[in-house]
């Protein structure tokens, strides 16, 4: 096999990942709500081409949230997904997280 046959199969198999400062980010947030008793479990996944952060209210349920980071050409995309559509879209995970930081949140009484 020729070394550009190679690189060409290496990248079309690379799985994809969260950068040290994305997935801090995303666990900024995540302990927020966990502290607040909102949130008790998540899971990371590594697939070809894309890396996805679910979060779950618990260890039973279908993920109540998705963060998903997927290579697009050279260029990678941000999806904040909730179990039934896409909220929102970006080129920056900052974007994503924006709307989980300004949701309503319970007030225990």
């Amino acid at each position: 096999m020729q070394s550009s046959e190679w690189a060409k199969r290496k990248n079309k198999n690379q799985r994809g990942y969260f950068s040290r400062y994305e997935l801090n980010q995303i666990l900024n947030v995540y302990a927020r709500f966990v502290s607040m008793g909102a949130w008790r479990d998540y899971a990371l996944d590594h697939l070809e081409g894309r890396a996805v952060f679910s979060i779950y209210r618990s260890a039973v349920e279908t993920p109540i949230f998705t963060i998903e980071k997927q290579q697009i050409k050279g260029q990678y995309l941000y999806h904040l997904r909730d179990r039934r559509k896409t909220l929102k879209t970006a080129g920056r995970i900052e974007a994503i997280l924006h709307p989980l930081k300004t949701m309503p949140q319970l007030v225990h009484g």
